[in-house]
């Protein structure tokens, strides 16, 4: 009788650029790409294989936490783990399978409200967006409707429960400060529970206004706020005892004690969380003190006995309510002197804009949709799936006629320009403390795409009196001045249109080979014709090609030209492909630049393309540092070697003047560091390992005190190691392939620094376990009993227990 269920909240705040639907690189994830690929390297990937350690801390078990716990995954941060991180993506899907079969039917799974914004701020029409686009999203990648639904940082009111529970959703979950009162089924007389002194071991009833009903689950507030922010995740066995103490033996009939933080908080907010968790549900389970269950499977066996009533307008993350996200109320993460009185004014004018855009969508997409509002919750299905076969059935739905091409772009970006207007408000804008925070220049650079597309179907200019309104929100730092300031700073440059695709194209494809057909993030170029002219260092690149928006359709045939003068001095033109004398253009620039007339090629450029030009500087960031780090390189292999060069010839006198605690002149120092940490990835890069020569660099560093780069150089023996083990996992059987591995892990041991190997292990636990488990490593590739003492060496190094009988559970 006695159950527990843990909950978590999976979610990022949006990173992508909103013209591009890609994230691009961010400097502060390194050794990242960025901080989605940064958080799901700490948190949703160990999550997906936990470990269960024994008492010599060797993997027993790998286990895919999500199975054993109730969680939910922003819509958004979905989408990104399915092309980014699929491994990680499936084994989330895998989880929820699993618990089907575990939970009596019932998926741990739960949906949320797409892209979290805050509920009861919204109005009732972008509230059922929300719900239906989580519901219809989630269908989408687990294949059944969802029992439960997660409200963004549990903000709620009664209006947003009568959405949930007229869209079929059975439950939510909220933090018990927000129950107002309860009586029994059976009863007349209210309890005040007020300051969070509901009890949270059972389900509640919601009866709504409506008549409808939705089932409330209060999940237990100390003991979330402990694994949150008191450490409680640093100890498995003290996590177990924590949960266990949420039982109370005056109770009578079935206890639920349930938790709900965010996830992240399962390896990124506390390093090995994940394995806490592991370790805390396998103990309880194993020692046989509580169930293991999810909201679905306890609510079946354990109808409400109680009726509630909230608290209108509250949620887990604002003692306040919801004024975090309209107000100066005094919530924010701390750490600065700084006020938020931006909050308010920027919310002003964001639904200034939201209810310009109103008008717009309303008369322009009657003109094309049956309803436009329906056909606004329906836009899902193609965000999901832009095929055009997804489109077809969406306009055939939909349309009041069929729609011939430019129709149908006009209608994609009435529905695109909705779309943004709801990433616009987006929780995280309001979070945090200062406006000039990327979170919050995020949801700016939402309402800048939906601006640019306002202006594109519907010729509305509304971006001079939308700077009136932003100028309103004030920045803490005097340099950021306000909104509006932001936005003319960080979201107007980074707005895109087709030509600056272009642009993008023709200057990377001086140092990528592009073929005749490729991808620009959410664009499809198709080439018509591409010559490439040197001369010494220069480059003249010209051709013409067919690019088309994946997300709106629009599409455009353009010609380019893209001129390089050698390092970073790159200049590039685009315009229509069909423009007035483009033949006479080509042989004109050919001629100029075949005959070294640079200041010729660069008139005729300025000439043809006026105000349409580019250079590196405009670039989009993964391709500008890629083409910065190209031009860079053999300017870096000429420094690599004079600091190396000056290292050699001075190394002595550093170790000399480190000896005697002589401080090293910066510039010879500088020059050491260089030179030593490039000469170790050079080592750590190369097919074969010289680990004596590693170990001299090493100790060379360690006598003359140079720092290492320790990220950069973790990261690149962990690749190496990563490589090593898929070419073990291909093959165990191997003698060569399981050398290799174990070589380069001998290693580990002898670095001044901590490399992870939880990728490794993951990579070789199922492999070394079934060839135990089948007999072949008493074999080997030889017949060999030596590669069963190898494969078992293998195994301590990587701290696997190899299979063996049955042991019970060490506490």
């Amino acid at each position: 009788m006695r159950y527990i269920c843990v909950h978590g909240h999976f979610y990022q705040p949006p990173r992508e650029n909103p013209s591009l639907e890609a994230v691009e690189l961010q400097d502060s994830a390194y050794p990242y790409h960025d901080w989605n690929e940064r958080i799901t390297a700490e948190c949703y990937a160990p999550n997906a294989a936990s470990r269960v350690l024994d008492g010599e801390n060797r993997i027993v078990k790998l286990v895919n936490n999500y199975s054993q716990i109730s969680f939910n995954f922003g819509p958004t941060l979905l989408s990104w783990l399915k092309s980014e991180a699929p491994k990680v993506y499936e084994a989330i899907l895998e989880a929820d399978r699993i618990s089907l079969e575990r939970f009596a039917g019932h998926g741990s799974a739960i949906a949320q409200g797409y892209n979290h914004m805050i509920l009861p701020l919204a109005n009732r029409r972008d509230k059922v967006t929300q719900v239906v686009w989580g519901i219809l999203d989630f269908e989408s990648r687990f294949g059944r409707k969802p029992e439960g639904m997660w409200l963004p940082e549990t903000a709620v009111d009664t209006e947003t429960l009568e959405v949930l529970a007229g869209h079929g959703i059975k439950f939510t979950i909220l933090a018990p400060r927000q129950a107002k009162r309860v009586r029994a089924l059976n009863k007349t007389h209210w309890e005040d529970v007020t300051a969070s002194r509901i009890d949270p071991s059972h389900p509640y009833l919601a009866e709504l206004p409506s008549k409808k009903k939705i089932n409330l689950f209060f999940y237990d507030g100390p003991i979330s706020q402990a694994v949150a922010f008191e450490g409680l995740l640093n100890d498995g066995k003290r996590f177990a005892e924590r949960l266990l103490s949420g039982f109370s033996d005056s109770r009578q009939g079935a206890q639920l004690v349930h938790i709900a933080t965010d996830g992240e908080s399962y390896g990124h907010h506390h390093h090995y969380g994940e394995m806490a968790l592991s370790y805390a549900l396998e103990y309880i389970e194993q020692s046989k003190l509580a169930k293991l269950t999810n909201y679905g499977e306890f609510l079946e066996k354990n109808p409400p006995k109680y009726r509630v009533e909230i608290i209108d307008n509250s949620s887990w993350s604002c003692v306040h309510g919801i004024e975090r996200w309209r107000s100066d109320c005094g919530c924010n993460s701390g750490g600065h002197p700084w006020n938020q009185q931006w909050r308010a004014p920027l919310r002003a004018a964001l639904d200034w804009l939201r209810d310009r855009l109103v008008p717009l969508f309303e008369q322009e997409g009657s003109q094309l949709l049956k309803d436009p509002w329906q056909a606004r919750n329906d836009y899902i299905r193609v965000i999901l799936d832009r095929s055009e076969e997804s489109r077809t059935l969406f306009f055939a739905d939909h349309c009041t006629h069929p729609l011939n091409e430019e129709e149908q772009v006009r209608a994609l970006r009435l529905l695109e320009m909705q779309r943004h207007a709801l990433l616009m408000y987006t929780s995280c804008g309001w979070f945090f403390d200062e406006i000039s925070g990327l979170e919050t220049v995020q949801v700016i650079h939402y309402a800048g795409r939906a601006l640019q597309l306002a202006q594109q179907c519907c010729s509305a200019n509304l971006e001079s009196e939308f700077l009136q309104q932003l100028s309103k929100a004030k920045s803490n730092l005097p340099e950021h001045g306000d909104a509006a300031r932001i936005y003319e700073k960080w979201v107007k440059p980074g707005l895109v249109d087709i030509d600056r695709v272009a642009g993008h194209y023709a200057v990377s494809s001086l140092f990528e080979n592009y073929g005749d057909s490729t991808r620009i993030y959410c664009y499809e170029v198709e080439r018509d014709n591409y010559s490439v002219e040197a001369e010494g260092k220069m480059r003249l690149a010209t051709g013409s090609a067919r690019l088309r928006s994946e997300i709106t359709q629009e599409a455009a045939d353009l010609a380019f030209a893209v001129l390089h003068l050698g390092d970073h001095n790159i200049t590039a033109g685009v315009k229509p492909k069909n423009s007035a004398g483009n033949g006479a253009f080509h042989n004109k620039l050919v001629s100029a630049f075949s005959q070294a007339d640079t200041t010729e090629v660069i008139r005729l450029l300025d000439q043809a393309f006026g105000q349409k030009t580019f250079n590196l500087r405009l670039l989009f960031r993964d391709e500008q540092r890629k083409i910065t780090n190209s031009i860079l390189n053999d300017s870096l292999s000429s420094a690599g070697a004079v600091y190396r060069t000056i290292f050699e010839s001075h190394g002595a006198l550093i170790r000399f003047l480190t000896a005697i605690s002589v401080p090293v002149p910066r510039a010879l120092m500088a020059a050491a560091e260089i030179a030593l940490n490039n000469e170790l990835k050079e080592r750590f890069h190369a097919p074969d390992l010289d680990v004596e020569s590693i170990h001299g660099l090493l100790k060379e560093a360690a006598a003359s005190k140079i720092q290492l780069d320790e990220p950069t150089l973790e990261y690149t023996v962990r690749r190496r190691l990563e490589a090593d083990a898929n070419d073990f996992a291909m093959d165990p059987g191997v003698p060569a392939l399981l050398d290799r591995l174990r070589r380069s892990l001998d290693l580990l041991p002898t670095l001044p620094f901590n490399v992870t190997i939880w990728e490794v292990q993951n990579i070789c636990y199922g492999p070394i376990v079934k060839m135990f488990e089948e007999g072949q490593a008493e074999t080997g590739e030889n017949g060999s009993r030596q590669h069963l003492e190898n494969l078992s060496s293998l195994a301590a190094q990587l701290q696997i227990r190899t299979p063996q009988p049955e042991l019970q559970f060490q506490s």
